[in-house]
């Protein structure tokens, strides 16, 4: 898996450019045989060729309309690969329209019946996948989630969960179980992801990740090491938090930096002033 570039445009009023700066890391962690997690950078997601030994990073502008995700397998260690798979795949299909939250809750329903025809052509009985995404648009973000991957936001030395967690009542001394994810049959649950969209400031941070990472480290430290960190050392710094404390997951991490440019963008002036945009 290569160095991705992503597209997307940052509001400002006029045609001023907006880069987004982002790096991502996906380990399989200390405990877990298969890395079941996945994620999207530009229409590209991890397969069963890929491998992700150190971070992606590169910078974008905000042109287009561009996604990014987790998608956390489940299923107890069977397959679970597969159903992030899936839904990475169709994440990578999506376009982003005028109707943005149209177009991520289409994606929920599509990838959700693709996961479960895997399963019930492969007759396996319980199998699934969290989903968190941010997409970028010209004029702010619009984050979708099922399951319990968050979206973080740093901003002005804040860290702030956008996403909703879907969990159900814990056992004690366990873990609560998810009570929404991709797999699940229309007769059995109707899926209703999160959704919900703001805008964004310069130097804004937009962290998403497995529960591989929040369940190692806690949201002050991870405010913490993007406070104090280089954004381009983010990601793997986490990683190795995550590891030092037990690695006891797959974990995964895309982290985005909003930046304005200062320029001017041409292309769009150029198609501006010839009445195309």
């Amino acid at each position: 898996m290569g160095t991705v570039l992503l597209a997307g445009t940052c509001r400002n009023g006029n045609i001023m450019e907006c880069k987004i700066f982002y790096s991502c890391v996906s380990h399989k962690g200390l405990v877990r045989r298969v890395n079941q997690d996945n994620l999207l950078c530009g229409g590209r997601y991890i397969t069963k060729e890929d491998t992700l030994p150190f971070a992606l990073s590169g910078s974008v502008t905000t042109e287009e309309p561009s996604v990014f995700g987790v998608f956390d397998g489940v299923g107890g260690g069977v397959d679970g690969d597969v159903a992030s798979a899936i839904a990475a795949e169709k994440a990578a299909a999506i376009t982003v329209g005028d109707d943005p939250a149209a177009s991520l809750r289409q994606f929920c329903q599509d990838a959700n019946e693709a996961v479960c025809q895997y399963a019930r052509d492969n007759a396996i009985s319980s199998i699934g996948s969290t989903v968190a995404m941010v997409a970028f648009m010209e004029k702010g973000a619009m984050w979708c989630n099922i399951g319990d991957s968050k979206v973080f936001r740093f901003s002005k030395g804040k860290l702030e969960q956008l996403s909703m967690d879907h969990l159900g009542l814990a056992p004690f001394g366990r873990k609560a179980p998810l009570s929404q994810c991709l797999g699940i049959e229309p007769d059995e649950m109707i899926i209703d992801p999160y959704i919900a969209s703001g805008g964004y400031r310069d130097g804004d941070v937009y962290l998403i990740c497995s529960d591989g990472l929040t369940d190692m480290v806690t949201q002050d430290e991870i405010r913490g090491v993007i406070d104090s960190t280089p954004f381009d050392g983010v990601t793997e710094r986490l990683l190795e938090m995550a590891l030092a404390n037990g690695g006891h997951d797959n974990t995964t991490i895309v982290a985005c930096r909003i930046s304005r440019s200062g320029g001017w963008s041409l292309s769009r002036l150029w198609r501006r002033n010839r009445g195309e945009a």
